[in-house]
């Protein structure tokens, strides 16, 4: 079934895509996002978005716990590092397995339910994870602090075959450092973000997210044709859990430091954002909402007052000052107020997201190179 389920269209479509992303520190340089530890959030935060859509945009099954197993598999990572060894491989694996066992229990209930109620069910388990983190857990998490490696931590695997070396020891794949923020880390995100991306284009075109859009088209009817249902549903929850399990061993790959607000309901909504942003449903959609939102994170959080000051000095002090105070609470800590402003406008103007809007620029970009035929009437398309 999943041998001959690519088209050439598929294939140009993941070449393009690992192009973009491998070259990502020469194609963001021009608007000033080319360092390592941003781009590093691009591609983590594009896994996290990706899986999240193979849930919502195939079922439409919306999740607001995807959070937990953001924090499962930062959490498993950090516990890998400290007990096994500091190669980033088997944390990953420990995250992605710990992340698929919880979203196998999260999923066995919360599909119990459909529409509203699975929503609230999934974030009724993420702020009980969040909470047990801060408290309950704490022998496991170490609550409010976060987990963090020391020199006492026994690293079982790299006290048998790694010599040892003054200092706390970093993050590496095979001898190449991962942590820190420099390009080894980001190009490790990088190709896992190709996997990643085309592992959905797999599932997404394969009979298995057939059977998914037709869940989402009209469950109540493949149920009463006798279709059982729930064990697509719960595939599709555990792989989306994996997918986030997976961002958040990269996200303590990069930075072995995890607390607790990785799992809070605000990280769980981020990435809900970044789907319909993006455009929820397509391929490529995830992964743009998720650069633009990190990207308007990086730039509107970092401007103050004093620099819409300096902005807007230009101006008469009449005019400049209920500027700077009208637009400093869009910047800063406020800034996502800009990002609400921003989603409003896409959901308003283009429900479709980013992906709408860049069919619709191709569209009127065509149709006037092509001398502004009309579409013939065979041919025309009835609206969605």
């Amino acid at each position: 079934m999943w041998k001959n389920n690519l088209s050439r269209n598929d294939w140009l479509l993941v070449a393009g895509f690992s192009a973009v992303v491998l070259c990502l520190p020469v194609i963001l340089a021009p608007v000033g996002a080319a360092y390592p530890a941003l781009m590093q959030k691009f591609c983590i935060f594009g896994i996290f978005a990706i899986g999240f859509n193979i849930l919502f945009g195939l079922t439409g099954y919306l999740s607001f716990g995807h959070a937990a197993f953001l924090g499962v598999g930062s959490y498993a990572a950090v516990w890998s590092f400290k007990l096994l060894t500091m190669n980033a491989i088997p944390a990953i694996i420990f995250a992605v397995f710990c992340a698929a066992v919880f979203a196998l229990l999260m999923g066995y209930v919360s599909l119990k339910r459909s529409g509203i109620y699975f929503s609230i069910l999934t974030l009724a388990f993420a702020q009980m994870s969040y909470n047990l983190a801060y408290s309950v857990l704490t022998p496991l998490t170490n609550g409010e602090t976060g987990l963090q490696l020391s020199l006492q931590d026994p690293r079982v695997l790299d006290a048998l075959f790694v010599a040892p070396q003054p200092g706390l020891p970093r993050v590496n794949l095979f001898a190449v450092y991962t942590s820190g923020g420099g390009y080894a880390g980001f190009y490790l995100c990088a190709v896992t973000l190709i996997v990643c991306f085309f592992i959905s284009l797999r599932i997404f075109r394969s009979p298995f997210g057939l059977m998914l859009r037709a869940i989402k088209s009209n469950q109540t009817r493949m149920r009463y044709t006798g279709f059982n249902t729930r064990p697509y549903l719960l595939a599709a929850f555990v792989i989306s859990g994996m997918y986030a399990g997976l961002a958040g061993g990269l996200m303590a790959v990069t930075d072995p430091l995890v607390g607790a607000e990785r799992m809070q309901w605000t990280a769980s909504g981020e990435v809900v954002l970044m789907t319909i942003l993006g455009g929820a449903g397509t391929l490529v959609g995830p992964v743009l909402g998720a650069a633009v939102i990190k990207y308007c994170e990086n730039i509107f959080s970092a401007f103050s007052a004093s620099t819409l000051e300096n902005m807007l000095g230009f101006l008469p002090d009449v005019i400049e000052r209920p500027l700077v105070a009208f637009f400093s609470l869009f910047v800063g800590d406020g800034w996502n107020l800009t990002l609400g402003v921003v989603f409003m406008l896409i959901v308003i103007f283009l429900p479709g997201g980013i992906m709408e809007g860049l069919r619709r620029g191709w569209a009127l970009v065509t149709r006037r190179s092509g001398g502004g035929d009309k579409v013939p009437a065979s041919q025309a398309r009835p609206a969605e």
